[in-house]
């Protein structure tokens, strides 16, 4: 029984923040009433610290980069429950709790609050949810992330150039230090 619970909770994670994420693009992408209070509250205590249009609809963090972001990483997670892609899902988990982590510290740490559009802190709670459900994913999944993780560095990161008495047969070397020089 434990074995399959464990087989049902990835795609349950999945389908969870996946559908999470697609159902907030209808106001992200539409620039909704809603969408305009939070990213317009975020935008202007940026603006106060000196990072005015941070958050507005043409900054770094507006609801459109949002918005795509979470898109990608729900069609990530959309596409890992297929067998042969079940490892886009660390991927997806990934840029979802970054976006998550982001979404629940502004929520507690900035003047938004977890009920920043009266609807009772709903819109909070599934920024929770979405990011236990990304955590979970990561921590069943670390070692398909470790895996990636030593593939990109490896692709990245020059391999040490070798010495070349490294590069000799002990033989050869022996050899050619009885060889005089001069």
């Amino acid at each position: 029984m434990a074995i399959h619970l464990k087989n049902l909770a990835g795609p349950a994670y999945s389908l969870t923040a996946a559908g999470v994420f697609l159902d907030s693009l209808r106001f992200k992408f539409t620039n909704a009433p809603e969408t305009q209070t939070i990213f317009g509250k975020l935008d202007a205590w940026a603006a106060s610290l000196g990072a005015a249009g941070l958050f507005a609809q043409t900054g770094l963090f507006s609801q459109y980069v949002i918005g795509s972001a979470e898109l990608v990483a729900s069609a990530l997670l959309l596409a890992s429950l297929a067998p042969r892609l079940k490892r886009l899902r660390v991927i997806g988990a990934l840029i979802a709790a970054a976006i998550m982590t982001g979404a629940v510290s502004f929520h507690l740490f900035t003047p938004l609050g977890v009920d920043p559009d009266d609807d009772g802190g709903g819109l909070f709670v599934m920024a929770v949810v979405v990011w236990l459900s990304s955590l979970g994913m990561l921590i069943a999944g670390r070692e398909t992330l470790f895996e990636a993780g030593r593939a990109l560095s490896r692709a990245l990161v020059p391999a040490p150039a070798s010495l070349p008495s490294e590069e000799l047969p002990s033989e050869e070397l022996a050899s050619k230090e009885k060889v005089p020089h001069g």
